[in-house]
């Protein structure tokens, strides 16, 4: 299973589609910081199934401020990151999603792509995909393994 996860796209759709165009996926996330962006993706490729929640830049939006979800018998747990001061480091986040039990730990906001293994638990931080960046991740699920990479256009 290819998933294809982006973050802080601040408006730059193209990007996006550029992204989506060269990976395949087979499950979109958008970690906020304009999850309208959203529209298009969706738009463009309804054959994938796609989730977001919203960011710090979000205010109006109706979407989740955190997910959490199985896909692939794996826990998932989402969020931009701002809720959890990522910018002041990952302990926060991390305790979190380690009490929460889940698998995968995807979150934004930095715009500065992390991968890591902390025992159990596999944490992403896939940068910005925006003007500036251009960074996205894939995590692959196979046969119960979880791989990641970390990507730019």
């Amino acid at each position: 299973m290819k998933i294809l996860v982006m973050s802080d796209s601040h408006g730059n759709k193209s990007n996006m589609l550029e992204a989506v165009s060269l990976e395949t996926p087979e499950l979109i996330l958008h970690l906020g910081d304009h999850d309208r962006d959203c529209i298009d993706i969706e738009f463009e490729y309804p054959q994938i199934p796609l989730r977001s929640v919203r960011g710090n830049c979000d205010r109006s939006s109706a979407g989740l401020d955190m997910d959490e979800f199985s896909f692939e018998n794996k826990r998932f747990f989402m969020t931009h990151g701002h809720l959890f001061s990522v910018k002041t480091g990952k302990t926060k986040i991390i305790e979190t999603s380690v009490d929460r039990g889940v698998d995968i730990l995807l979150f934004g906001h930095t715009h500065i792509p992390h991968y890591s293994v902390i025992g159990s638990l596999t944490a992403v931080n896939p940068g910005n995909i925006g003007e500036g960046g251009k960074h996205y991740a894939i995590i692959e699920i196979k046969n119960g393994a979880i791989t990641c990479d970390l990507k730019k256009l």
